[in-house]
């Protein structure tokens, strides 16, 4: 994973209402392990993230400025140092106007991953952390927490620039802090929601279910190919990337390897051929689970017909291959 560029501004903001304190680095960070190790922690919690918003750029104007100076830094007519802190100054106003005390360490990090370059733009924390020393000392030291990140946006550069109808090359986390804590930020990034990520992903999973019985599998083919479809979805989440209709349909059936795309674009489900994966409604789609008069019971979707036979008229659950432990829990109350 290449970094271009790294640097960190911070913005001391006081929870007894004074104005914010703005710290500016004069320069990049130079490459070390330190760097590679901070973007990788970034990276893996992001991508964990369930709920993530996708979309677009608003039009450049005095309201949404980032993009414009990013274009320029891209153009070579301004330096990475000098759009950061163009940047950071920006979004130190917002959290000004927007009178939060959501302060801390404004990451700006400009990586490649593969043939794909992206810039990462995150507000990260500083925590308390116990280490040894050399004499087995414990001491206490701060440290940025890459993995604990509640604002963060990724902007796929090459998205933007080689595509110009894409609505989806920027992803962001849609904060827990309630709406207000979360939309200074997304403000600041000029971002508006362009694709529907848990919408889209519901859509698939439908056209997968139908795809599969307009070619009437047997029980094995379609646990097969279902936890093809999830592994393929789970690795796109992982990696923070799309998920392509193409690619998933050849993953699919390698022996053939339209089918799926072809009966999802026949069948008009609207699917974009570059659509986000919603962890979440993936988790769900995984597991069946119910809770009910003290019973709780919950299985991987994929068992249903093998390990797990359902009768709907009867309302019943057959299952075989019962857990050992469940077993002689069972065997001992008899």
């Amino acid at each position: 994973m290449p970094i271009r560029h790294m640097i960190i501004h911070q913005i001391d903001k006081k929870p007894d209402g004074s104005p914010a304190m703005l710290h500016l680095a004069d320069q990049a960070l130079p490459e070390s392990q330190a760097c590679e190790t901070l973007l990788q922690d970034f990276n893996d919690s992001y991508n964990a993230k369930q709920g993530k918003g996708w979309g677009l750029f608003h039009p450049e104007s005095d309201a949404y400025p980032l993009c414009g100076w990013l274009a320029q830094h891209l153009a070579g007519s301004q330096t990475f140092v000098e759009f950061s802190r163009d940047a950071t100054e920006y979004l130190c106003k917002l959290l000004e106007e927007s009178n939060l005390s959501a302060g801390g360490h404004v990451l700006f990090a400009q990586y490649q991953q593969g043939m794909t370059d992206y810039l990462t733009i995150a507000m990260l924390q500083q925590v308390e952390t116990v280490s040894v020393d050399d004499q087995l000392r414990m001491i206490s030291t701060r440290s940025l927490d890459a993995r604990t990140v509640t604002l963060a946006a990724r902007i796929n550069l090459s998205e933007w620039q080689n595509n110009a109808k894409s609505r989806q090359y920027i992803s962001f986390i849609k904060g827990k802090g309630g709406k207000k804590f979360f939309s200074y930020f997304q403000d600041f990034i000029g971002c508006q929601e362009g694709v529907d990520g848990p919408g889209e992903t519901r859509t698939l999973l439908k056209a997968f279910t139908d795809f599969v019985e307009a070619e009437d599998m047997d029980a094995e083919a379609t646990r097969e190919k279902t936890l093809t479809l999830l592994d393929y979805a789970t690795t796109q989440t992982k990696i923070g990337g799309l998920a392509t209709l193409d690619e998933l349909s050849e993953v699919i059936d390698e022996d053939n390897p339209k089918a799926f795309a072809d009966f999802a674009r026949a069948a008009a489900y609207g699917l974009s051929p570059e659509l986000p994966i919603d962890k979440r409604t993936i988790n769900q789609f995984r597991r069946f689970t119910g809770r009910a008069e003290g019973l709780l019971i919950s299985f991987e979707s994929h068992l249903l017909g093998t390990k797990v036979e359902f009768d709907q008229a009867g309302g019943t659950l057959t299952l075989r291959g019962l857990p050992t432990q469940l077993t002689d829990q069972l065997k001992r109350t008899r």
